[in-house]
């Protein structure tokens, strides 16, 4: 039962996560409930995301390590730059918008991503190595980027914010990783298939708990918050097309480039979202939410046009 729920929960993660997030803006005072154990939450998803790694997967992927640079600079200076740029040109007099869009576009790579890739016959261990790597820089990614592109405009509890990250984020994965050496790769190889359901169950909470707190403004849409959701949607389809050109222009190979597309675009946007409700005004959620609605429906997108171009490559290579 558990395994027919967790198959038709990734058939059908494009319509979930909106779907959550709905229920939580739709049902506020139900949804709120959850909030306090959203961290909780959060570190077992991490934790289940990172047992199919190992420690040698990251010390592979640095014998060739381009692709995972060129993502992570991505993901953490080209992206949170535009994000910014563009948060200050639109809305030059909401800081809390311009912090928001350059939390959303500062957070990890999204551990979910590692489905996609999968799905799409990706370089499994760049993407593995991208996760965890980035995953545990990022109690200190995070609040350098806050720190340097809108630390004059808020206040931050950035020793908080670093505990935070690193209980949610990096103890998981190291634990996971470690479970897998200390039992030779046995705990990855029945763990992961077993846990997945209560992972898919963890994202749901997480995703309609954390959303309770944006009700009041996606209840209130103006035109300046549907300005702020285009342009979340437009920064997010940048990052998968922008790591999509990048590994063709670096000549990667077919599943290099699945894992760029997807290792540049996909956003742990769970973890901005506990971080901006815990750390910052309420107002600094919507950016950061507004976001679940594209990314997994930007996914499919993505992996559609993946199929499409490797299928015509393919006829062509046959001609």
């Amino acid at each position: 039962m558990l395994g027919r729920f967790n198959s038709f929960i990734e058939k059908w993660m494009a319509f979930v996560t909106p779907v959550c997030l709905l229920m939580g803006v739709l049902f506020p005072d139900i949804a709120k409930h959850g909030v306090p154990y959203v961290t909780y939450a959060f570190a077992f998803m991490t934790f289940i995301g990172a047992l199919k790694s190992r420690f040698r997967d990251v010390a592979d992927v640095f014998k060739k390590p381009l692709p995972l640079i060129l993502m992570l600079l991505v993901l953490h200076v080209l992206m949170p730059v535009i994000a910014c740029g563009l948060g200050h040109l639109l809305f030059p007099e909401n800081a809390n918008y311009i912090t928001g869009m350059v939390l959303e576009f500062s957070v990890p790579a999204a551990v979910i991503s590692l489905m996609w890739v999968s799905i799409y016959n990706g370089n499994s261990p760049l993407s593995l190595s991208l996760v965890v790597i980035d995953t545990i820089l990022a109690p200190f990614l995070i609040p350098t980027a806050l720190k340097i592109l809108v630390g004059s405009s808020v206040k931050m509890d950035t020793m908080g914010m670093m505990k935070e990250l690193v209980f949610m984020i990096a103890l998981p994965a190291i634990l996971a990783m470690c479970l897998n050496e200390f039992s030779h790769g046995k705990v990855m190889e029945t763990w992961p298939s077993k846990l997945a359901p209560f992972s898919k169950m963890c994202l749901i909470f997480v995703v309609t708990s954390n959303s309770s707190k944006v009700s009041p403004y996606m209840k209130h849409l103006n035109g300046e918050r549907i300005q702020v959701a285009v342009t979340i949607l437009l920064l997010a389809a940048g990052g998968y097309a922008i790591g999509w050109v990048i590994a063709i222009f670096t000549k990667q190979n077919k599943k290099s480039t699945v894992s760029m597309i997807y290792g540049s675009g996909m956003r742990n946007i769970s973890a901005g979202a506990v971080i901006a409700g815990a750390y910052f005004p309420s107002e600094v959620l919507f950016p950061v939410m507004i976001g679940t609605l594209f990314q997994q429906i930007l996914a499919a997108f993505y992996g559609s046009m993946v199929r499409r171009v490797q299928a015509a490559q393919m006829k062509k290579e046959e001609k």
